[in-house]
């Protein structure tokens, strides 16, 4: 193939993915038949007048599908598609993700071949330093006993001796003031927010933008129409929330993500004056990873100034622990309590007794508050090493979100474009990932809240080793050209 024309006018879809669209297309199709050699890299680009990074990720993805060979020091060549006729897209599995309404790095499997040295995952964590021994001993202890009532039904809500030691550990770490009646257990924060769903009825419900797509993704499957209202620097805009129409807010205050935001206290207060003045309106506060805090002392929960029984609040152990023990909990503000009971308390809870009680005894033994003490230093460290690692970077990026939390933001000073970045990143070993992703689709926007194109990246480093982080910085300075 010596010249291969790919029309490029889908302005809602990257480049590198309508060329990927392109020729597998071709090749399902069969007009592009079987070992017919591709054109290369550089070739292709010059054709079609864009970066040869742009082409060099459209290949690798044909390739990890099978659509496509690559045959060392001859090029890339059609594959059979005798087999490949009925395989449906996998474009959950791309390097670059689209916004929401594509699959996302939590869903992606692994790509075998081509996956990154380095992976900026804003999902990991450091599973180096789990407490696997005190987690053994603990369950090991608790097996042994002749306890069989571990293994029958238990309460609704969760084991009153576990939502005991919760509702201690958010008094002191969170300022929550509340009663152990008033907590709900859960596998996970999807599970909480389906209940909520039956506690507060169908409606719709505002959310920041960017913002934190599963908790985007269930509750819109769940039927609610999701009205994106716009941050400033402090948070969710209560004046275009008392706009949007919608008596449910989702927010972040602590920590939001992904833009790191703190919201400030006046801000707070506006908000809550606002669900105040009406009985049926409500802000869910999902307090992720508030344990993280890197400048100053804590930020209270939005829940703990509270004193109008407006803040739905939503924790997890995913960060503070690990997302494999799927333990994440609700306090209910008092009126809604009543609702909860009568629609929802006949169900049982998701969270085995077993593991209730295991982590009941890692709270109450003090084996969380010192393995929580250790993982902040961990964290620190980390921080601290990219921050410091990421000074080069400061003539052309704005870093950002390095106060709390496990990632970091570079904003582009030049106004290269995330695909751009993110493809030259990749041709250099390394998974970065664009704010762009975590904005709510643009199909569901009134042009008035169209967000400018985003030229930020996110770098999440919970999960990488010391020698990672400094082997992934190095191979960014090259690859973006940081001197």
């Amino acid at each position: 193939m010596t010249d291969y024309m790919i029309p490029l006018n889908d302005k809602s879809a990257p480049l590198y993915e309508q060329i990927y669209r392109f020729i597998k297309e071709e090749i399902r199709k069969g007009r592009l038949g079987a070992r017919t050699k591709l054109p290369s890299t550089r070739h292709l680009s010059e054709s079609l007048g864009v970066s040869r990074s742009t082409v060099q990720l459209a290949y690798d993805q044909l390739v990890a599908e099978g659509y496509v060979e690559a045959k060392p020091y001859r090029g890339y060549f059609a594959a059979e598609i005798d087999v490949l006729l009925h395989m449906e897209p996998s474009v959950g599995k791309l390097p670059v993700h689209r916004a929401l309404e594509f699959p996302s790095e939590e869903d992606a499997e692994p790509i075998e071949s081509g996956m990154p040295d380095v992976d900026f995952s804003l999902r990991g964590i450091d599973l180096d330093h789990f407490p696997f021994n005190t987690w053994r001993k603990l369950s090991r202890e608790i097996l042994t006993m002749d306890n069989r009532e571990l293994f029958s039904n238990g309460k609704p809500q969760g084991q009153r001796e576990l939502r005991e030691e919760i509702r201690a550990y958010l008094q002191s770490a969170r300022l929550v003031e509340c009663r152990a009646e008033q907590i709900v257990i859960g596998a996970g924060s999807e599970y909480l927010l389906m209940l909520l769903d039956q506690i507060l009825g169908k409606g719709a419900i505002a959310m920041e933008t960017p913002t934190y797509r599963q908790a985007y993704r269930v509750l819109s499957a769940l039927g609610h129409p999701i009205l994106p209202v716009p941050m400033d620097r402090n948070g969710m805009d209560p004046e275009r929330l008392q706009a949007s129409g919608a008596n449910i807010a989702y927010i972040m205050p602590s920590h939001q993500f992904p833009t790191g935001i703190v919201m400030p206290v006046r801000r707070r207060q506006e908000l809550i004056t606002w669900a105040a003045a009406s009985p049926e309106r409500f802000l869910i506060e999902d307090d992720y990873d508030s344990e993280f805090r890197y400048r100053g002392k804590p930020v209270p929960a939005l829940y703990g100034s509270d004193l109008t029984g407006s803040v739905i609040y939503l924790g997890t152990f995913s960060k503070s622990v690990a997302p494999a023990i799927r333990v994440s909990y609700m306090v209910l503000p008092e009126p809604l309590l009543a609702v909860y009971r009568e629609r929802c308390g006949f169900y049982t809870s998701t969270v085995s007794r077993v593991d209730q009680e295991i982590l009941t005894r890692f709270l109450r033994d003090g084996y969380f508050e010192r393995h929580l003490n250790r993982m902040r230093g961990v964290y620190r460290m980390k921080h601290d090493l990219l921050l410091d690692l990421l000074g080069p970077f400061r003539a052309d990026f704005r870093i950002q979100g390095e106060l709390a939390g496990l990632h970091l933001l570079l904003e582009s000073r030049k106004n290269t474009s995330e695909e751009e970045l993110i493809a030259r990143a990749w041709e250099a070993g390394v998974r970065v990932y664009g704010l762009s992703e975590y904005l709510i689709p643009a199909a569901t926007l009134p042009k008035k809240c169209f967000p400018p194109e985003s030229r930020t990246i996110l770098l999440g480093y919970a999960g990488l080793s010391a020698d990672q982080i400094r082997d992934g910085a190095e191979r960014l300075k090259r690859a973006w050209g940081i001197w």
